[in-house]
């Protein structure tokens, strides 16, 4: 009998928890049932995705520099990363403004909604971190970005997910010393490098064979937790604005994919599939890198000289899902509060919301930080910040995980194109976990 494909044991996984989630939320102890019992089991995976995600980066980025044997073929991947990473933003952004600005979700919330969710959320510290983060962002240098990228200590920027930035710094710094010593004096080093990176990847597919169970397990502690229904239902136009803005920006990766590499979208997006379904399970960009790196290498077939560089980067600054939901979000909260934009204001809010892509860091909930800075970039009320985030704070968790899906897909989509460019893109060559398994059962 042939084995289910991966992206649809996940599937099975994702809604069976669903289903498990609101069946608990019927039984009194049912929420904490799944709070101790289950969600630990998705958590426990999440962690693992995590404690590869920088060996994984360190090796296959040292891999893909010292494999190019020419330091200015990096440079062309380099510029055409961020380049395109640039144009893919600025289209998601514009995007999300035209949907909010045509159906205007945010004049259908009465005052007894706002207020009942300013009650229940803008005191919640939730909304106050996610201010304070903020503030502490925006009172920080113009060039304070660049500062951030380099650290001090590389072995402590390794302990840190949070700083994959310096991690890339390094490592780029690491890989172009490399090219510049020669390669008889570097290949001891290439060679610990490229095993690390086969041993890495291993990992990935050892780590896979428990993802159905552990989206089943997050996505019933998501339900388990979620907020009241009420307002969730008051919150679904503009929720649903969200989601039509990301259906689209799926739309517009897959004409790109079919236009410049001529590949089936469809194919590019059963292939790209089980990275997916765990971004939306984790809404973690960061904790979903290594399964997309090993599904764009292996089941794409996108040269490890463009994906070792290209996912990473694009994990940290390329953020369409959550630069789309920025757009939306501004002017759903500056239409619910009576806050008048002029165009002059919508191009500030692509300006900073583009800016603010970078610096976000890959976690959930990062996306409400770079919010604040873009309702603060336009004059939006300091005293009615906490207001804004209230409003759409019940339904940022589910919201988020639906960006979070657009962010890997853009990720995956613009290692296509940068391999396409520079005639990287090749022919998938899947491995399995159980390839050398005889040799050492």
């Amino acid at each position: 009998m042939k084995k289910l494909e991966l992206h649809w044991q996940i599937l099975i996984g994702m809604l069976l928890g669903i289903l498990f989630g609101f069946g608990m939320t019927q039984i009194s102890w049912g929420g904490e049932f799944v709070s101790d019992w289950i969600q630990p089991l998705g958590t426990i995976f999440v962690k693992l995705l995590k404690l590869i995600a920088i060996p994984l980066i360190v090796a296959s980025l040292v891999k893909g520099i010292s494999d190019l044997k020419d330091i200015s073929k990096f440079r062309n991947i380099g510029v055409r990363t961020i380049a395109t990473y640039i144009v893919t933003t600025v289209v998601a952004i514009t995007i999300g403004l035209v949907l909010v600005n045509v159906m205007q979700p945010g004049n259908g919330i009465s005052e007894d909604t706002v207020a009942k969710l300013t009650e229940t959320y803008a005191g919640d510290s939730g909304v106050t971190s996610k201010i304070e983060e903020a503030t502490r962002q925006k009172d920080s240098g113009p060039l304070q970005f660049l500062v951030d990228m380099v650290p001090d200590n590389a072995m402590a920027a390794m302990t840190d997910n949070g700083l994959m930035l310096q991690v890339i710094f390094f490592t780029v710094f690491l890989g172009i010393s490399m090219l510049l010593i020669g390669e008889e004096k570097a290949k001891p080093l290439k060679d610990f490098f490229d095993a690390l990176n086969d041993v890495v990847l291993k990992m990935v597919d050892l780590i896979m064979l428990s993802a159905p169970y552990a989206v089943f397990a997050l996505l019933a502690g998501v339900v388990v937790s979620s907020s009241d229904p009420d307002l969730l239902l008051a919150l679904l136009k503009y929720a649903g604005v969200v989601v039509l803005g990301l259906a689209l920006m799926i739309v517009f990766y897959c004409i790109i994919v079919a236009v410049v590499t001529k590949k089936n979208p469809l194919w590019f997006l059963t292939q790209i599939s089980p990275a997916q379904l765990l971004a939306f399970s984790t809404s973690s960009s960061a904790a979903t890198l290594p399964v997309t790196m090993e599904r764009v290498e292996e089941h794409i077939g996108v040269d490890k000289e463009v994906s070792s560089f290209v996912l990473p980067v694009g994990a940290t600054i390329n953020m369409d899902g959550t630069s789309l939901y920025q757009g939306v979000a501004a002017v759903f909260i500056a239409q619910a509060l009576g806050f008048d934009l002029t165009f002059g204001n919508q191009l500030t809010i692509v300006l900073t919301a583009l800016l603010a892509s970078i610096g976000s860091a890959a976690v959930p909930g990062a996306g409400m930080v770079m919010l604040v800075i873009v309702l603060e970039s336009i004059g939006f009320p300091a005293d009615k910040l906490a207001i804004g985030l209230a409003l759409i704070f019940a339904v940022d968790r589910p919201l988020d995980m639906c960006r979070t899906v657009v962010n890997v897909t853009g990720d995956a989509t613009v290692s296509m194109l940068v391999a396409k460019s520079v005639d990287k893109l090749g022919e998938p060559h899947v491995e399995n976990w159980d390839d050398h398994y005889d040799e050492v059962k």
